[in-house]
C-alpha cells in the first residue's frame, strides 16, 4: 500500500503545529488587550517564539538525532500539547511567554523529524515531492490558518483557539503512534560542520538577504491586525477578509516566483520581486487610511511581492552549496526565525516610540536593503554559472 496519505497526514500535522507559530499575528490586539499589556509588549510573543526556535532546533536535533524517529515526533507533539496548555490554563503574561518558547522548540522538532520520515516513506524518486508536500503544510498555515483564527478570535476567546490546538495535538499523537512506522535514528550532523559553510563570504551575504528580506516583511507583518484596525480603520470583519486575501496572494506569489525562476533567472526574480515588495509597503504607508477598495489590492500587492521570494531564495542558497544542501536550508530557516525575531522586535520599538504607521516604512527600508544585498551577493558569487548545478536541487524542493 501506497505511503501517500502518510505523507499528507504529516502535513496536515505540520499545517496545525505551523498555525501554533503564525497565528499570533492576527490575533495580537486581542491577545495585548487580555494579557493587558501594549500591542508592542504583545509582538514579543513572536520574537521569543523565532528565537528559541532558530536557536533551539538545530541543538535538539543534535541531541536527539539517535532517538527513534516516530517516538520523537510524538514526544515532540506532547510537548506542544503541553505549550498551548500552558497558554490556555496559567494566566499571566509571564505564563503566555513561556508557551511560545515551550511552543516554538516542540515546533521545531516536529517539522525536522517529520520532514525526515516523509522522505523516507516516500520512494526514492519521489522523495522531493514529499519533502515538498510537508512544507507546504507548515506554509498554508500562514495562509489558512491565521485568518482562520481570526474569525474563531471574533467568536470566541482568544485561548479558545489555543485550547483547540492542543487538542487536536493529542488527536494526531494517536494518529501518528497507530500509522508512521518505526523509523530509526541517525548519525548528528555537529554543529560545527553546520556552521562551517558560514566561513564563505559568499553564502554569508547570500543569508544576509534572507535576513533583510524576512526582517522588513517581519515588521510590518507583526502589527498588520492592529494596523488594519487603527490606521486603515477596517471592521473586525474587514480584518478577517484581508488576512485571507493576504495569504491566497501569498500562495500565488510563491508558485509564480518560482515560475519566474526559472524563465528568467534568480538575479531578476529576487531583486525586482524585492523592490516591489519595498514599493507596496510604501504604497500602503502613503495609501493606508483610504477605503477597503484601496487597502485590499495593495495588501495582496504586498503579500504576491513578498512570497514570491521564496522559491528563489531558496534556489539562490542550494545552488551556492549543492553539496550540503539540507545543511543550507536549515541555516536558512535558522536566519528566516532571527530575521522575524528581530522585524517583531524592531517593530515593536517603532510602535512603541515612533507611531503604528511607521512600520510599514520601517520595513519597506528593511527589504530595500536586502534587494542591495542581493545584488551584491550575485556579485560576489557569479550567479550565472550556478543555474545548472542548482536545478535538480531546486525541481526536488518542488518549488
Amino acid at each position: 500500500m501506497s505511503n501517500a496519505w502518510k505523507i499528507y497526514m504529516l502535513a496536515v500535522i505540520s499545517f496545525l503545529v505551523g498555525t501554533s507559530e503564525f497565528i499570533i499575528a492576527g490575533i495580537l490586539d486581542k491577545v495585548a488587550a487580555d494579557a493587558g499589556v501594549s500591542v508592542s509588549a504583545a509582538g514579543q510573543l513572536i520574537t521569543v517564539f523565532s528565537l528559541a526556535y532558530a536557536f533551539g532546533t538545530p541543538i535538539l536535533m543534535a541531541v536527539t538525532a539517535r532517538v527513534e524517529r516516530r517516538k520523537l515526533l510524538i514526544y515532540a507533539l506532547a510537548v506542544f500539547a503541553v505549550g498551548n496548555g500552558i497558554a490556555v490554563l496559567l494566566p499571566g503574561f509571564g505564563f503566555l511567554m513561556a508557551s511560545r518558547v515551550v511552543l516554538a522548540l516542540s515546533t521545531g522538532v516536529f517539522v525536522v523529524t517529520a520532514l525526515t520520515v516523509a522522505a523516507k516513506l516516500a520512494p526514492p524518486e519521489k522523495q522531493g515531492s514529499a519533502i515538498a508536500t510537508l512544507v507546504m503544510g507548515f506554509s498554508t498555515s500562514l495562509i489558512i490558518g491565521v485568518p482562520l483564527g481570526r474569525v474563531a478570535a471574533a467568536a470566541y476567546d482568544w485561548k479558545f483557539i489555543f485550547a483547540g490546538i492542543g487538542l487536536l495535538g493529542l488527536v494526531a499523537i494517536l494518529l501518528i503512534l497507530f500509522t508512521i512506522p518505526r523509523t530509526e535514528g541517525e548519525e548528528p550532523v555537529p554543529i560545527g560542520r553546520q556552521l562551517a559553510l558560514l566561513k564563505q563570504p559568499k553564502i554569508v551575504v547570500a543569508l544576509l538577504v534572507t535576513f533583510f528580506w524576512i526582517g522588513g516583511y517581519s515588521i510590518a507583518n507583526t502589527y498588520l491586525s492592529p494596523y488594519l484596525l487603527n490606521v486603515s480603520g477596517l471592521s473586525e470583519q474587514g480584518v478577517s477578509a484581508g488576512l485571507f486575501a493576504f495569504g491566497i496572494a501569498s500562495l500565488i506569489g510563491s508558485k509564480l516566483g518560482g515560475f519566474s525562476t526559472d524563465k528568467w533567472g534568480v538575479p531578476r526574480t529576487l531583486v525586482i520581486g524585492m523592490l516591489l515588495h519595498a514599493v507596496a509597503l510604501v504604497l500602503i504607508s502613503v495609501a493606508g487610511q483610504q477605503s477597503a477598495a484601496v487597502i485590499f489590492p495593495l495588501l495582496m500587492l504586498w503579500s504576491f511581492a513578498a512570497w514570491s521570494s521564496g522559491p528563489t531564495q531558496q534556489y539562490n542558497l542550494i545552488s551556492l552549496a549543492p553539496e550540503a544542501s539540507g545543511i543550507m536550508l536549515s541555516l536558512n530557516t535558522s536566519m528566516l526565525q532571527l530575521a522575524m525575531a528581530a522585524g517583531a522586535g524592531l517593530g515593536g520599538v517603532a510602535v512603541e516610540q515612533l507611531s503604528l504607521p511607521s512600520i510599514t516604512w520601517i520595513g519597506a527600508a528593511g527589504v530595500t536593503i536586502a534587494a542591495a544585498t542581493a545584488v551584491a551577493s550575485f556579485r560576489l558569487s557569479g550567479s550565472g554559472v550556478r543555474k545548472k548545478a542548482a536545478e535538480e536541487k531546486l525541481l526536488d524542493l518542488g518549488a
